[in-house]
Parts: structure tokens; sequence; C-alpha cells
């Protein structure tokens, strides 16, 4: 499976030592420029694994960007012309406008349940408690019960 990524994601994975579980779960891991460019900002030593592939057209990311920041443009446009399976997506913003544009979106949540189903992690309850702890992530309890329960926990 192909799939294309913004920032978040990559970044909340990298801060819990979890970025490899992208490889394992996905062929090829594909990210924009501008993504590529945020998260050199804020990492010094990114993995290799991660594919930088620029966009072609670059009118429809201007005319996103009235809507959403540069990298979750790119994103989006980048999904559509390589015809990636998924978009790995956090922020609403950008996950509706995604959807509208007929993409499968997943977030760092459908990619830890989808670890834990295919035994690449174990329980999922730690790393839940890891992104809240170490990374600021916000769950609500409601959603974490729903997550913990689809990954079988």
């Amino acid at each position: 499976m192909i799939v294309v990524s913004d920032t978040s994601v990559i970044t909340s994975l990298l801060q819990i030592g979890q970025i490899g579980l992208l490889p394992q779960l996905y062929a090829r891991v594909v990210l924009p420029e501008a993504v590529y460019e945020e998260l050199g900002r804020a990492h010094s030593d990114l993995p290799s694994f991660l594919i930088v592939q620029k966009v072609q057209n670059r009118s429809d990311v201007v005319a996103l960007e009235k809507l959403l920041d540069k990298g979750e443009s790119e994103a989006i446009i980048l999904s559509l012309e390589i015809h990636a399976q998924a978009l790995l997506m956090d922020e609403a913003k950008g996950r509706e406008v995604a959807r509208s544009k007929g993409l499968r979106v997943v977030g760092l949540l459908g990619v830890l349940v989808q670890a834990r189903r295919s035994g690449k992690i174990g329980l999922l309850a730690p790393v839940l408690t890891r992104l809240r702890n170490e990374v600021g992530f916000y769950i609500s309890k409601e959603l974490e019960s729903t997550v913990l329960r689809t990954a079988g926990e």
C-alpha cells in the first residue's frame, strides 16, 4: 500500500519512538516537499524509508492554501497525483477537504489500531498513554475507549 503523509502523524511517531511501524504497515511512505521541510525543521534525523516527491500541480496546491497550510495542501494534491491508497493526516479541516476529494484518510490512531491488529505492537493502551504524556496528544476518554475496543483491548 502506498500512502502519503502529512507532518503530524510522522512527528508523533518519531516522538514516541514508533516511526518504524510505517514501513511495516505500508510499502511506500511518500512525503511532499513541504512536509519534508516541516519535519526537517523539528527533527534532525529522518528515516531513510520516507520518500520525498514533488507535487506537479502547483495551481491546485495554491488553491487549497486558501483553506489549509502548505504541507496539508501538498499532501492532498500529491495523494491525488500518485493515486495513493491512503493519506495519513490528523488535522480536522485537512481530513474534511481530503475526504471531499475522494481520498481515504487515516489518522495516527488509525495507524496504531492497524499496527495493533496486525501484531506490530503489543498493547495499544500504553502507546496512547505515551502519546498523551510525551507528545501532548489529546484524545477524549470516549474516543480512547472506542479505539481500544476497535484494537481488541
